[in-house]
């Protein structure tokens, strides 16, 4: 996809979703950290409706060490994985009040070593909580880079990161993984994506070969 292309494509989304935005409740770098890590192969809408009262009991690192790891997991027993986050959690809570003062580390490379947080995680943070241009790969902003034929699909998460900096002026790096994600949660889904009614299907190889039967469809009933 070259330059010009791109920029269309980019314009196109964002008239599609022009209030894309990060759809994790938060009102902190703390707290926007443990929604992301509890995020991890879980909707986000799931992880709202636990860090509602999480966000409650829950204000500081310190509070998260004062309970046992039982009750922890139970307070977020309706997340996936909830055994490994909550562990994830309490040991991320301790590095940070070890060896941060208790305030989540405003360096990629300091982030990325808390336990449970990796390189998407660490964008999202940095992006949204520090303002700091990043593009986090997550599934959708995967999936979308791949069928628009912005990266390739062998591809792996990290080069498709590097390709989308590379390809989206980096002022717009935040702005367009939100407009990403949007797109493919609400559009380009996984399965039953919008194919008939995309604006960018003719870029999307996956999108034309979905739309090919009914096309054949039709012109056997004229």
């Amino acid at each position: 996809m070259n330059a010009k292309t791109i920029r269309q494509t980019l314009d196109t989304i964002a008239e599609m979703f022009p209030d894309a935005r990060c759809e994790l409740n938060h009102s902190n770098p703390f707290e926007l950290t443990i929604a992301v890590l509890l995020s991890a192969q879980c909707t986000d809408e799931t992880v709202n409706k636990v860090t509602v009262d999480l966000f409650r009991k829950y204000r500081k690192p310190e509070d998260y060490l004062s309970v046992p790891l039982e009750e922890l997991e139970n307070d977020i027993r309706r997340i996936g994985l909830f055994r490994n986050k909550a562990a994830h959690i309490q040991k991320l809570c301790k590095l940070v009040i070890d060896k941060h003062g208790g305030e989540i580390p405003r360096e990629h490379s300091l982030l990325t070593e808390l336990p449970g947080v990796g390189r998407k995680t660490a964008n999202v943070v940095m992006s949204n909580a520090f303002d700091v241009p990043a593009i986090a790969v997550d599934t959708h902003v995967e999936r979308v880079s791949k069928r628009l034929g912005i990266a390739l699909p062998d591809d792996s998460v990290l080069e498709v990161e590097k390709k989308l900096m590379r390809k989206v002026p980096q002022d717009e790096w935040t702005i367009t993984h939100h407009r990403l994600i949007f797109f493919g949660r609400y559009h380009c889904k996984a399965q039953n994506p919008k194919c008939e009614v995309c604006p960018l299907v003719m870029h999307c190889k996956e999108g034309k070969a979905r739309m090919k039967p009914a096309t054949k469809k039709r012109s056997v009933t004229k």
